[in-house]
């Protein structure tokens, strides 16, 4: 791997750590962290899931998707009610969730705004193709 390619990499892993705690700063006063608007804005746009299903998105371990949930449904923003398959619950969001949404929402949509002052659309569309290429090759 070349000098270029370990800047990319570390540019990456540096980014998504900025703002993640730029996000989580505007997230806090409302309730909510990083972690736990990727599962609402998940179960939003894609309805229920099952934890399983959550944790295979998200790419994190098991201990850890129950640990975030169990922190989500102690806050109100999540329920737990038994699908198809008995032994799989699936997860909704609950009303109180619903309601804050759009403010999650429009905040989050600042902060990704923020990010994204002075890049072109056709800028973000080429990173957003090169991102997908590498998911795929992961």
């Amino acid at each position: 791997m070349n000098q270029i390619q370990n800047n990319l990499f570390h540019s990456i892993n540096q980014f998504s750590r900025h703002f993640s705690k730029i996000l989580n700063e505007a997230l806090t006063p409302l309730g909510l962290y990083t972690a736990q608007w990727t599962i609402i804005y998940l179960l939003k746009t894609n309805g229920p899931a099952t934890q399983k299903e959550l944790s295979h998105y998200l790419g994190v371990e098991a201990p850890t998707m129950t640990r975030t949930l169990a922190r989500m449904e102690k806050s109100g923003w999540i329920t737990k009610k038994t699908g198809t398959d008995k032994r799989e619950k699936q997860i909704i969001l609950t009303e109180a969730a619903n309601n804050m949404y759009d403010t999650w929402l429009q905040t989050v949509r600042t902060c990704e705004s923020q990010a994204l002052k002075n890049i072109s659309d056709q800028e973000t569309t080429e990173m957003l193709s090169i991102l997908k290429k590498m998911s795929v090759n992961l």
